[in-house]
């Protein structure tokens, strides 16, 4: 009889330990490894900028930039241990206020390409600018989450400029018939100068005797056409049978993409 228990204890207990490790290895099987959450590097955006992180030529952050009608470029890095599930760019301003024809402008977009959906992506994209926003100061924040929930966040500040910009204007505010008048200032054109014109036209006077209209347009390029950076300086001559009274004054500097900037002026022509 004791033969018989003994060999139920030992079946006993081999069954118990069988289930033990059964149940331990289902728990192995179940444990779940955190992974840590995705990395950004070598974050850029517009021009002039360079990440501090990623750029060893450059001991500081370099004020980053874009052009209204043109586009911006965004390029990261991204170590991620899981994959990652989507990237979120997101751009706006509270520094600016539009006016005139300007339009306020926020961009969010959220990129679920295939090939961002992988891990250790690279993110490249160029996204366009309006043309008629307000130029000035735009947050840019770069979100990456992966399938675990995990999710990180960078963000810096790009200044939105004009294609084109007239500075330092000065023009004389009076001059006789028969004379000529000075006008300078300074253009900045990122993409070229192609041509300057100016135009010049009185409203509401009436030519006396012996006097004749004067309705003046003019193209110039010489010294301009291609320049990024040009001294706008020139001496414009009136007819001595110009009519005396108020005259406006527009002058239009024209890009190589097509892009234009006006500035408007008056002059007073006397006899």
């Amino acid at each position: 009889m004791k033969t018989i228990s003994m060999k139920s204890n030992f079946k006993f207990l081999a069954i118990a330990a069988s289930i033990g490790l059964f149940f331990q290895s289902c728990s192995d099987d179940d444990t779940t490894v955190d992974l840590s959450a995705p990395v950004i590097s070598d974050f850029e955006y517009g021009e002039g900028h360079h990440d501090e992180e990623g750029d060893e030529d450059h001991d500081h952050e370099e004020e980053a930039f874009a052009y209204r009608g043109s586009d911006i470029h965004i390029e990261a890095e991204i170590t991620a241990e899981a994959t990652v599930s989507s990237i979120t760019v997101s751009i706006h301003s509270d520094e600016v206020t539009a006016s005139g024809d300007e339009v306020d402008w926020e961009f969010e977009q959220v990129y679920t390409d295939a090939d961002y959906l992988v891990i250790n992506p690279t993110f490249h994209e160029h996204i366009d600018i309006p043309a008629n926003i307000p130029v000035g100061e735009y947050h840019v924040e770069f979100l990456v989450t992966d399938e675990l929930g995990n999710s990180t966040e960078v963000e810096g500040h790009v200044e939105i400029m004009d294609t084109i910009t007239i500075s330092g204007f000065e023009m004389d505010e009076t001059v006789a018939r028969g004379e000529d008048f000075h006008v300078e200032f300074m253009i900045d054109a990122a993409h070229g100068i192609h041509n300057i014109t100016v135009d010049a036209h009185a409203d509401g006077v009436t030519p006396g005797d012996g006097e004749v209209e004067w309705d003046y347009e003019a193209e110039y390029l010489d010294g301009y056409h291609e320049e990024t950076e040009a001294e706008f300086h020139e001496h414009i001559d009136v007819p001595a049978t110009a009519p005396a009274g108020e005259y406006h004054i527009i002058f239009t500097v024209e890009d190589e993409d097509g892009n234009t900037k006006e500035y408007e002026a008056h002059i007073d022509v006397t006899a």
